[in-house]
């Protein structure tokens, strides 16, 4: 049966959650079937070394692990979850909502490594994650781009309103400026469909973005 898999990413702060929200919202609304994934999934089972990468286990710089160890870290967390929970749905057919997917990897990993290793180290994630391990492939990949500077400064607010703690990549400004470069890079190539959800001196508004996610998405889902 076809299926259509949309794929969101961008830096923390850019609006992930709540768009992939407002769309989801908009397929119930349609009765159209989706599922709506994440990652990682923060799950144990599926996402030990993750959880550990993440909090600095293995060195407090995001460079203490290379690009092709951490990636394995977050496409075996992928494969687990797919195997075991979301693959039904994908095989019957709905409509599939990823808050993150490989493409946080080949924006967070790729920008470990020097430009001239960008186009090898990306060859190898997307043939490993989806011909090696045979994880679906997005129909479409929405990036949602903003500066890293605006990325910082939403992560400390949110940081200072919760409690929480930030992850080794989220305290890193020179990993955020090196991942927004990356991405640059990587949406380009592979013609990802790139949203700029600040306009140079605001972030746009929740229901600005989300009209133009519903533009970029009526190709593949009549809404």
């Amino acid at each position: 049966m076809k299926n259509t898999f949309i794929a969101f990413d961008g830096l923390d702060g850019s609006g992930k959650t709540t768009q992939t929200e407002l769309l989801i919202n908009r397929l119930a609304a349609a009765d159209i079937p989706y599922r709506y994934i994440t990652f990682p999934t923060y799950d144990d089972r599926f996402s030990f070394f993750v959880n550990e990468y993440l909090g600095g286990r293995f060195g407090s710089d995001p460079n203490a692990v290379n690009a092709y160890a951490a990636s394995s870290f977050f496409s075996a967390d992928r494969y687990l979850s797919f195997i075991t929970d979301w693959k039904a749905d994908y095989d019957s057919g709905k409509v599939i909502i990823a808050n993150r997917y490989t493409t946080a990897n080949a924006v967070h990993q790729c920008s470990k490594l020097p430009r001239n290793e960008w186009d090898g180290f990306l060859e190898w994630l997307f043939d490993y994650e989806w011909n090696r391990l045979g994880l679906p492939r997005p129909d479409k990949v929405i990036y949602l781009c903003q500066p890293p500077e605006v990325s910082m400064q939403l992560i400390n607010h949110r940081c200072e309103e919760t409690g929480a703690k930030p992850d080794i990549h989220e305290q890193s400004p020179s990993h955020l400026r090196c991942s927004y470069e990356a991405a640059l890079y990587v949406s380009d190539k592979y013609g990802w469909d790139r949203i700029n959800v600040y306009d140079g001196a605001a972030i746009r508004s929740i229901e600005d973005i989300g009209a133009e996610v519903l533009s970029r998405v009526r190709e593949l889902i009549s809404l």
